[in-house]
């Protein structure tokens, strides 16, 4: 099933401009709160409508604000998935679920079947007359999830679907989800706010930032190469500094206060430089490029890495942007490294990152 969407819609004084094409597989629209993510699945589900452009599934129309084309929900056989799961509080599971072919003409004994099979597929049989108050959250979004899935959609789409779920639970739902999603020869939009959910789950990603999404791309891809700053800021990049070329190849990274050499060509628009904390290490030899004078303000860690907060030497105090540098669990010992009155930090020139816009 292709999916293109082509659109635009004003909100006040927020745009929607959304153009992108999807095919049989999952693909993430990744973004933060308010960018428009949800909007763009109302609007292919038609319960808003874009003020113009086309929505084309399959080859079939849905809306194209030239010849006037606005198919109802109904008419567009779309799964959406919301966050709250949207279960009907006095129906058992299997009643939940029947809801999602209440337009269906099979049988009764067809569609106690179909019923039974998605309930099988999505291992709920055990728990077909409890109520919803009775499931835990991930068991209430497998119902939801069948609820959909039980009318055979053309395409599913999920609305941040872990979002209500504490941190095991979502572990586990996603766990669930992953193997659904593998078997579903369909199109699937997963959106999320979240860069780890959607690199685990989508294979290709849209970036989407304040109503404009990028281009499809790979997401292994714009997570370790982002092409744009507000790429790299949704892939959790936290080393960002403004930037100007001083030549073809020298540039000032002014929250760093320094200037740093690169043996490829420095763009001429260039307004921003970054780095992955992964690529920063620390700067024992003088004759290193590139290093950068820091103190250390704070260390912190997670399951993986120790975090090291810096503040750059090469600027006036409160005007740099602190850098993170992040190094594998028990793999340094920095011992007197950060003794004052100042450490240094280096990288790889490669791993330096450009930024025009």
């Amino acid at each position: 099933m292709a999916l293109i969407v082509d659109i635009k819609k004003k909100l006040g004084n927020f745009c929607l401009d959304v153009h992108f094409k999807a095919e049989n597989e999952v693909l993430g629209l990744l973004g933060p709160s308010g960018c428009g993510k949800s909007m763009t699945l109302k609007c292919i589900a038609g319960i808003a409508a874009p003020d113009e452009g086309q929505i084309i599934l399959d080859g079939n129309v849905l809306f194209d604000s030239e010849k006037k084309i606005n198919l109802s929900p109904q008419k567009r056989h779309v799964g959406l998935l919301f966050q709250n799961y949207a279960l009907f509080p006095n129906m058992n599971v299997y009643q939940n679920i029947r809801t999602g072919l209440w337009r269906d003409k099979r049988s009764r004994r067809d569609t106690d079947m179909a019923v039974k099979k998605i309930m099988e597929k999505l291992y709920i049989s055990d728990l077909e007359k409890h109520m919803p108050s009775q499931l835990s959250g991930g068991q209430q979004q497998r119902v939801a999830l069948a609820r959909i899935l039980v009318s055979d959609p053309r395409i599913l789409m999920l609305d941040e679907p872990f979002a209500s779920l504490d941190a095991y639970l979502r572990w586990e739902v996603e766990t669930q989800l992953a193997r659904i999603l593998k078997d579903y020869k369909k199109t699937v939009l997963f959106v999320s706010h979240d860069k780890d959910e959607v690199y685990r789950l989508c294979p290709r990603v849209c970036a989407m930032t304040r109503g404009y999404a990028s281009e499809p791309q790979n997401a292994a891809e714009m997570f370790e190469h982002p092409s744009t700053l507000s790429q790299a800021l949704l892939s959790g990049c936290k080393n960002i500094s403004k930037a100007r070329p001083l030549s073809g190849h020298s540039l000032i990274a002014e929250e760093w206060g320094i200037c740093l050499e690169t043996a490829r060509q420095v763009p001429k628009d260039l307004t921003a430089v970054g780095i992955h904390g992964k690529y920063l290490k620390p700067s024992y030899a003088e004759t290193d490029l590139n290093r950068i004078p820091c103190q250390l303000t704070r260390k912190a860690s997670d399951s993986m890495y120790d975090k090291y907060q810096l503040i750059p030497s090469g600027v006036l105090q409160g005007q740099g942007k602190l850098l993170c540098m992040d190094v594998i669990k028990d793999t340094w010992d920095p011992g007197s490294f950060f003794e004052p009155p100042e450490s240094f930090i280096t990288f790889n020139e490669e791993n330096l990152m450009f930024f025009t816009h």
